[in-house]
């Protein structure tokens, strides 16, 4: 996938990725859990690092939305109690992601265990909880070495957990990894503001498609 596409959709759903990283982190850090088929999600998208179309990384548009629905909202300036946290946490996975392209060297370590991760879920199955803390320790070994760390809040009683700590870990490198998909595409910060109208209308119309998936 190069950035020459102008596909608004692609686009789209590759930033609804990074929101609904966020929005699934907000939901770990305050409930202590999240649902199985959304972390799977995620960890599927990190394994596909080089692929044909959207459809490889995030399967299908219903996987997405949570992702679609939070961002929406956030577009439309609908305020909810969990909507500042979950906005801090895509401009921080942005900001990260911006970081790591810098970094071609950490970019081939990720790489490389990436593949090894991949090799693991095939023994197991992506959500694993040995998966997920492999995957957590690539975060912790490489991105989480920046000066930068996204700082997550919610219930200590709950951010205390390993088993909480390491899929939030793995949640903020699948947004990252969302991140860089959206910039590939074409994407960057400017067009959230100059292309607002254009975004909520291919939003609204993949939540529409998502709805439908789901009625199958």
């Amino acid at each position: 996938m190069t950035s020459t596409s102008n596909n608004w959709d692609d686009r789209t759903l590759a930033l609804a990725g990074v929101f609904q990283s966020a929005a699934l982190v907000e939901q770990l850090a305050t409930t202590g859990r999240v649902e199985q088929r959304e972390l799977e999600t995620a960890i599927k998208g990190l394994f596909e690092q080089n692929p044909d179309n959207i459809e490889d990384v995030y399967g299908s548009t219903k996987a997405l939305l949570t992702g679609l629905n939070q961002m929406r909202d956030v577009l439309k300036r609908t305020s909810t109690p969990q909507a500042n946290n979950i906005v801090r946490y895509v401009m921080g996975i942005i900001h990260l992601q911006k970081k790591l392209m810098k970094r071609s060297d950490m970019l081939n370590i990720i790489g490389s265990r990436l593949q090894q991760s991949a090799q693991q879920a095939e023994l197991f199955e992506p959500a694993h909880e040995n998966v997920i803390a492999n995957l957590a320790d690539i975060y912790t070994s490489t991105i989480s070495t920046f000066s930068f760390r996204i700082q997550v809040t919610g219930d200590y009683n709950y951010l205390q957990q390993p088993r909480v700590g390491n899929q939030i870990r793995v949640l903020l490198f699948a947004g990252i990894r969302s991140a860089i998909l959206w910039r590939q595409l074409g994407g960057n910060r400017l067009q959230v503001i100059t292309k607002r109208k254009a975004i909520i209308e291919s939003t609204n119309e993949l939540i529409k498609q998502a709805k439908e998936q789901l009625l199958h």
